[in-house]
């Protein structure tokens, strides 16, 4: 069966709180990581929260990376969602870990959409 995409979930602990309330620093790590990954960006949206937080999204080629941050907590919910053959989510992954440098990191991947009738002959 052909894996449409892997999905990689991230709830990442310990983290800066001033790098999870910098919506700017937020956005360059989920375009950095794109880019890590050989995806196309498409588009960015990002909402910063008063008095504190932010949720953003880049939208991919390849599908999406999106990011919602409690500083107070020094938490981050991190989603990576890659289909086809051309990006590498595990280097997505590596690269926003790098960059927020959480002390605890919990990490669930999931194959997605294996659909046997997209099965493409080599």
């Amino acid at each position: 069966m052909n894996q449409g995409g892997a999905h990689i979930i991230m709830d990442i602990h310990g983290c800066d709180p001033g790098k999870l309330d910098d919506m700017d620093f937020c956005k360059n790590t989920l375009e950095g990581a794109a880019i890590a990954a050989r995806s196309t960006i498409v588009k960015t949206a990002f909402h910063k929260f008063a008095p504190q937080g932010v949720t953003g999204f880049c939208l991919v080629q390849e599908s999406h990376l999106s990011i919602h941050t409690w500083p107070e907590c020094g938490f981050a919910a991190v989603d990576i969602f890659m289909c086809g053959r051309e990006g590498d989510p595990q280097k997505a992954r590596k690269y926003i870990l790098e960059a927020l440098g959480g002390e605890e990191v919990q990490v669930i991947s999931i194959e997605r959409g294996k659909i046997p009738s997209c099965e493409k002959d080599s």
